[in-house]
């Protein structure tokens, strides 16, 4: 009970704000975004492809409690966003066994090119990979189960078109999983009424929050509700 009063706390509290100023941007934004409006807020560099060492990570179970959290089961197409060095594309592989698809997607070639290596060694031969860009995951359409954004979302630039077109990609009750910290981005979190602003602004809907500290912040959920926006009807998020 506590935990559903203080969603409802949190994502009624005003985020929406006007977005004829934010249209006027500085003109360093890539051609696809440009039918989106830009995030008014900032952007965390890309440090690091780790949050922090495996071996720390796994001392706390931090990914089979993520897991278990997002109800992954034998079976299901699952998209891992920003996946880095593979933390989680390696343990979400034989979670979904051998009837399920894992796709590892980041938008480095580098870093595919070396989960590349690791998927190979590892012998996932139910992996796949895929280039993105800062504005489009490049998912196949009605194909995932769930898609997981662990400790990425405060990187994404262009998040609005980000997200829209994301949404296709989910099968009839299909989730994304977001995990971050509840901090400013500039400390490589993203606040949580900003993070449930943003998703509402595209056409998701928030179905669970979860302390996971142990885990580095939250772990949300959203799902698809009701149609998307065209992109020039999206209503800005303020950054808290």
């Amino acid at each position: 009970m506590r935990r559903a009063v203080l969603i409802a706390a949190l994502v009624a509290l005003p985020l929406l704000g006007g977005c004829d100023s934010l249209w006027e941007d500085g003109g360093d934004r890539i051609d696809t975004a440009r039918e989106f409006p830009p995030a008014d807020r900032p952007v965390a560099p890309i440090t690091s492809t780790k949050w922090s060492t495996e071996e720390a990570r796994d001392r706390v179970n931090e990914a089979e409690d993520v897991m278990d959290s997002a109800d992954v089961r034998p079976g299901m197409t699952v998209a891992d966003i920003g996946a880095g060095d593979g933390y989680y594309t390696v343990r979400l592989a034989p979670r979904v066994g051998a009837s399920g698809r894992v796709l590892a997607q980041d938008i480095i070639p580098e870093v595919i090119d070396r989960l590349a290596d690791r998927v190979t060694r590892e012998r996932l031969d139910n992996v796949s990979l895929k280039l993105g860009a800062v504005d489009d995951p490049r998912l196949p359409s009605n194909s995932f189960d769930r898609v997981f954004m662990v400790h990425m979302y405060h990187e994404i630039e262009e998040p609005y078109a980000f997200l829209w077109r994301l949404r296709p990609a989910l099968r009839a009750g299909g989730q994304v999983i977001v995990v971050d910290g509840d901090r400013p981005i500039a400390e490589h979190g993203t606040p949580f009424r900003l993070l449930v602003c943003e998703f509402e602004a595209v056409g998701y809907k928030l179905v669970s929050y979860d302390d996971k500290q142990h885990a580095g912040g939250y772990l949300a959920r959203f799902v698809p509700d009701g149609q998307r926006p065209e992109p020039d009807d999206i209503k800005v998020c303020k950054n808290p």
